[in-house]
């Protein structure tokens, strides 16, 4: 794709990456095929093509509307495209940048703001958000049905064992997931023991700064980054072999931290070597002898992979292989690659559609009679966990019970 991008912009780090995506984009529409948003609207500025070209006469100097702003904001980033696109076009790359400069161009409502506002204040603080959980969850009987569904049910977390091997990982703790569902490292906690490895955490560690990130709030995000690398540096050196990620969601933006530091001399080189380190927990498990767990047992599964672990890290099938070489039973379902509508915060930005992507989700989730439904990210757990028909659980604690029982 030729461009006709202003020096001004191109003689930027964001101009000169966005043109050089542009570049490598053939306008071929296979990305179309497989975009959630897409097949939902039928809008070729609501697929990825339409939106890359929308992005490109933004970066020329073409008027930016709000029009061209919701259909940004439409998109899940759940990287479905990049996975199908034959160039290896950076499309979620390019969205961030084209986000950023339309959130420059473009004054969103008040009330829009504020909502932003509210959730990147709330939602990174395992603190506040447990306050407002807490309330909810107490409130929760006496609220209507329409409310009552996407309020999580209260979880006592779980004893993690002291020991003391000589391998040691990081954990990032999360902020919904240690809040929502502690019970999920504590389970992955567990599992490595039984492995002969130690799960350690630092106190100093927050956010791993996504939902900053994905709501255009990029130095926000880059603070975010900056306290995880000063948490983890410490226990890096001292021998700790990987950051271990149990929300696929997190995994993404931690692998991404090398190049979101590029241009900061201070944090390029520790980003670039945390992001190396970063490893999802089916990533980590799937190198380790797994039969010395044993076979636990002949739970029928359907797994759910979310967008973050497929596409966004691109490693399909991985948890599958792992639950199945531990004697569960994987029950067929079809479409994995869509998106099942959480994409952090897009279920509560984008009701209406991310509730069309639930329905749809399910329905296959649902269909062959699974005992449970798994996953390996805390937001989708939670979207489809509000309307499930059967219990929605993180992977590794099927794995954890099936080990204790």
């Amino acid at each position: 794709m030729q461009t006709t991008i202003p020096s001004s912009l191109l003689d930027t780090p964001h101009g000169r990456q966005a043109d050089q995506i542009l570049r490598s984009c053939v306008h071929c529409g296979f990305c179309t095929a497989t975009c959630p948003t897409y097949q939902l609207l039928g809008d070729e500025l609501d697929g990825p093509r339409g939106r890359i070209y929308l992005i490109k006469q933004m970066l020329e100097g073409h008027p930016v509307t709000r029009l061209t702003q919701r259909h940004l904001d439409r998109c899940l980033t759940c990287r479905s495209c990049e996975t199908t696109c034959p160039s290896g076009v950076h499309y979620g790359r390019l969205l961030d940048i084209g986000r950023e400069l339309a959130e420059q161009r473009v004054t969103r409502p008040i009330i829009e703001r504020a909502i932003r506002w509210g959730l990147r204040k709330v939602l990174p603080y395992p603190q506040r958000l447990g306050s407002l959980v807490g309330m909810a969850q107490r409130l929760r009987p006496l609220l209507p049905p329409s409310l009552r569904v996407g309020i999580p049910p209260r979880a006592q977390p779980s004893d993690r064992p002291r020991t003391s091997h000589p391998r040691q990982v990081l954990i990032l703790e999360g902020c919904a997931q240690s809040v929502i569902t502690p019970n999920t490292n504590a389970a992955t906690a567990r599992v490595l023991d039984r492995l002969g490895i130690s799960l350690i955490s630092s106190p100093l560690q927050g956010c791993c700064g996504a939902v900053s990130h994905h709501l255009s709030a990029a130095q926000e995000a880059l603070g975010f980054v900056r306290r995880n690398i000063d948490a983890w540096w410490p226990h890096i050196e001292a021998g700790a072999e990987a950051v271990l990620i149990t929300a696929s969601g997190c995994g993404a933006m931690v692998k991404d931290y090398g190049e979101l530091m590029s241009g900061d001399p201070r944090y390029r080189e520790r980003a670039t070597q945390v992001a190396s380190l970063a490893k999802d927990l089916g990533e980590f498990l799937a190198g380790e002898e797994i039969n010395r767990l044993g076979t636990p047992g002949n739970l029928r599964v359907a797994f759910h992979s979310p967008c973050t672990l497929q596409h966004g890290q691109q490693l399909p099938g991985v948890v599958e292989k792992l639950l199945t070489d531990l004697g569960f039973i994987l029950t067929p379902t079809s479409d994995e690659h869509l998106c099942c509508g959480s994409a952090g915060t897009y279920s509560i930005l984008q009701p209406a559609l991310s509730q069309q992507l639930l329905s749809n989700k399910l329905r296959m989730l649902e269909q062959p009679t699974p005992d449970v439904i798994a996953t390996a990210n805390i937001g989708c757990q939670l979207h489809l966990g509000s309307r499930s028909r059967v219990p929605v659980r993180h992977w590794i604690e099927l794995v954890d019970q099936a080990l204790a029982e």
